[in-house]
């Protein structure tokens, strides 16, 4: 599987919640955090259909973008990559540096007692 770029992970976080867009649509989503020239993302856009992680339709004077790799299965790749290189294989120490420097909401800690609490009745 490929490992996307920051700016390649950002359009495909665009793609997946809008399930299909243009070019244009894209560039004014990513536009909405930060300023990104239209020609930039077209360029990125079609780097990214030549290596396979979108996919794209002719829709009259338009392409139509999807993207053609599974959000869950990139964000596991990713994480898995960051595991192993940034801590050593430990989930303990992702698990301890992420609650140590962002403030998880009340949901979210539920969240993950339950989770814990999963995991322990299920080895």
């Amino acid at each position: 599987m490929l490992k996307p770029t920051e700016s390649e992970l950002a359009i495909l976080q665009v793609l997946w919640a809008m399930q299909a867009a243009t070019v244009r649509q894209v560039n004014e989503a990513l536009n909405q955090k930060r300023e990104i020239g239209y020609t930039t993302t077209l360029k990125l856009m079609q780097i990214m259909y030549d290596k396979g992680l979108v996919s794209r339709t002719d829709e009259g004077r338009f392409h139509l973008y999807r993207a053609a790799v599974d959000e869950a299965s990139t964000q596991q790749q990713l994480l898995g990559i960051l595991v192993d290189t940034a801590f050593q294989g430990s989930a303990m120490k992702l698990v301890m540096q992420t609650l140590g420097n962002h403030q998880a909401t009340p949901e979210e800690l539920d969240a993950i007692k339950q989770l814990i609490a999963q995991m322990e009745q299920n080895p």
